[in-house]
């Protein structure tokens, strides 16, 4: 995974990108008729249900607009929120309050969308072992953003992008002419390179299962689209080997029988790119 300095560059790129693209050369619509050293305040309003999550990010989206704004947070991220709750109160210059409104609710409807979804799937699997993924099924440049949100709803971020670990997937497996070349050809590209990143092969049947354990050094081993009979015998056959990691399509509905086969990891593209923003609002007070 990507060190916390990394990952707060990402989050720094994202608010930069994010301002330019909606405040360009000013917010003309808040020029226009408040007066520059009015000052105001706001309160981040609850339309809707689930986990909140974002308020960390909003602070850091107030204090780049105008370090001078201040905020009284009332409701952690990771916290259970209902209709009519209130989680933030922001005051201070009413320009940059609201020139900072929609970056900070987007952001936040978004995140607690995905961290809400991530607890429910948290929750199911309770007393199992096993833990819930995210995947690269992301909002491109916002990546960040909601593996954050995953982090806060109880789940694990796989890896961050391409450059963080290795991922052999069938597409790879079969450019490179086979899982043993494409194992081989992998160490020997780590080694040369002189970089150490944790290797993840994916099976497609019991009979790759069983080439990948025979090729040392691989951290974890990922059973894609297998039924619940044939992932508990891959499960059996790879043993203390190394880690496994079940995927493709794994919903609500099946995600306990996954995990009661005895994997590791389930990794779920439905945590960030299946979910419905919540509904949340920035009122003036």
């Amino acid at each position: 995974m990507i060190s916390q300095e990394q990952f707060n560059k990402e989050i720094e790129l994202i608010v930069a990108n994010a301002i330019r693209e909606d405040v360009g050369d000013g917010d003309h619509s808040s020029l226009a008729c408040i007066p520059e050293k009015t000052i105001g305040k706001a309160k981040l309003l609850v339309k809707d249900e689930g986990i909140i999550a974002g308020v960390e990010f909003a602070k850091i989206v107030f204090a780049y607009i105008d370090k001078d704004l201040k905020v009284e947070t009332l409701i952690e991220d990771g916290s259970k929120v209902k209709y009519g709750d209130i989680v933030f109160y922001v005051e201070g210059s009413s320009q940059s309050i609201l020139k900072a409104e929609r970056l900070v609710l987007n952001a936040m409807q978004r995140m607690s969308a995905i961290a809400t979804k991530t607890k429910q799937f948290v929750d199911l699997l309770e007393g199992t072992g096993t833990k819930i993924l995210d995947t690269r099924k992301t909002t491109p440049g916002i990546r960040a953003l909601e593996k954050w949100a995953v982090k806060i709803g109880g789940g694990e971020n796989h890896r961050f992008a391409l450059y963080d670990m290795i991922m052999l997937k069938d597409n790879h497996i079969d450019f490179a002419g086979g899982i043993t070349k494409a194992i081989t050809k992998t160490k020997d590209y780590l080694k040369n390179t002189d970089r150490d990143l944790k290797i993840i092969v994916e099976a497609r049947n019991l009979d790759e299962i069983k080439e990948i354990i025979e090729n040392k050094g691989v951290y974890r081993i990922l059973i894609d689209n297998f039924n619940y009979e044939d992932t508990r015998k891959a499960v059996a056959l790879i043993g203390d080997t190394c880690l496994t990691e079940s995927s493709g399509g794994i919903n609500e509905k099946t995600i306990r029988k996954y995990a009661e086969c005895g994997v590791d990891y389930i990794s779920s593209g439905a945590l960030t790119h299946s979910v419905y923003n919540m509904d949340l609002s920035l009122k003036a007070v």
